[in-house]
């Protein structure tokens, strides 16, 4: 084996990060000859993130496990560094990679930087150009942004954000977004398994307590919503709404994984809890939570991930955020804002239902999140520059 192998350290902490990044470690494990891989994992998210990392066969180096319970961001922020600290300085990488817009993805690249430790930023580019939205999220992507030395943009409007910022072109390249290599490799295991295919139907019926509920007949929704700018009036906006497009007909069915987060819990249960059609279950990982988007009608989320997953499975998508920094999907009519105005979600969705011309609309256009093959480019494009 060569004694000049790169040494590649990758950083990540909540369960988006995981799936993004982990066809990613995958392809460059398979170039053991040329790369020498260390994973580290924050542990931002715990349950969920372990859950991911058992799908994709995953076995991180390093573990901060910095969760803590009611953790605030300068609790978050000061435990991640004094992690990445030791981490670094133990491994001492040619080359971090991150991903993202995290509280990890920044203070990985803050704490390399320090080091003076070149970063390669995956998902690079999405911005909203406000600071508080999504919150912190915004920030984190383009303070990591001013660091990084490499960038994997997942579209040309992401490329030309970061031109626009005054990175260099040569440092740029548009490479799709993983989380397409993600969800084909994970949907081509379901389809190709009619045993596990069986086993995830009967895991979330199993969740579902309502008997009339079937996967075979009518329509069901999937919901997510988490975002902490969506806390408060925003939460129970979406709720109420919810509620609302329940009582449409009773055999369609809204199915709900509730984040664990109390700011999400106590609205969700408060509103929601006792509907017949309305189905609140625990978190899904990431396996069960695409069987669920293959098998739903449409989906409503205030998720990033989601917005570009779900058009690749032909499934229209309702945002229920005031901004998004995924505008080429909004453009490419895959998804709609809808905000967290009650009377807009209701109506929006109602439409979708309703309308047979506007859902082949939003389902049968064209994906602009990529082909399945971001992360190749990105494993090309690394062997060419280091």
């Amino acid at each position: 084996m060569s004694k000049n192998r790169k040494k590649l350290l990758f950083v990540f902490g909540t369960r988006p990060e995981a799936i993004k990044m982990s066809p990613l470690i995958r392809i460059f494990k398979e170039r053991e000859e040329k790369f020498d891989i260390t994973v580290c994992v924050t542990g931002q998210h715990r349950e969920m993130l372990d859950q991911v990392l058992e799908l994709f066969e995953i076995k991180p180096d390093y573990d901060l496990n910095v969760m803590k319970v009611n953790q605030d961001l300068f609790q978050l922020t000061s435990d991640i560094m004094m992690g990445m600290k030791d981490v670094l300085h133990k491994e001492k990488p040619d080359l971090v990679f991150v991903h993202g817009d995290t509280t990890t993805t920044f203070l990985a690249t803050l704490s390399a930087f320090y080091m003076k430790i070149d970063v390669a930023h995956v998902e690079a580019g999405l911005r909203t150009y406000n600071i508080y939205s999504p919150w912190p999220e915004e920030i984190n992507r383009q303070l990591t942004g001013r660091i990084a030395k490499f960038h994997f943009a997942p579209t040309k409007r992401a490329q030309q954000n970061l031109l626009k910022e005054g990175v260099p072109k040569e440092n740029i390249i548009v490479t799709g977004n993983t989380v397409i290599d993600a969800l084909f490799y994970v949907v081509s295991k379901i389809k190709g398994d009619k045993k596990l295919e069986e086993k995830l139907q009967r895991d979330i019926k199993s969740k579902i307590l309502s008997r009339n509920f079937d996967f075979n007949k009518g329509k069901f929704i999937l919901v997510t919503g988490h975002r902490r700018e969506n806390f408060g009036q925003g939460m129970i906006n979406i709720c109420e709404a919810i509620k609302e497009i329940s009582d449409f007909d009773n055999n369609l069915h809204i199915i709900y994984p509730v984040h664990l987060n109390p700011n999400v819990k106590k609205p969700v249960n408060s509103i929601l809890a006792g509907k017949e059609n309305v189905h609140l279950i625990e978190p899904l990982d990431y396996l069960h939570f695409v069987y669920l988007m293959e098998k739903s009608y449409l989906i409503l989320t205030d998720s990033g991930g989601v917005q570009e997953e779900a058009p690749s499975l032909g499934k229209p998508v309702l945002v229920m955020r005031e901004t998004t920094e995924r505008p080429e999907a909004v453009e490419a009519g895959t998804v709609k804002l809808v905000g967290t105005n009650k009377e807009k979600i209701v109506y929006e969705t109602k439409k979708l239902l309703q309308n047979e011309k506007e859902y082949e609309k939003m389902s049968k256009a064209h994906n602009p999140y990529g082909d399945g093959l971001a992360c190749q480019r990105i494993l090309n494009f690394i062997e060419g520059v280091i």
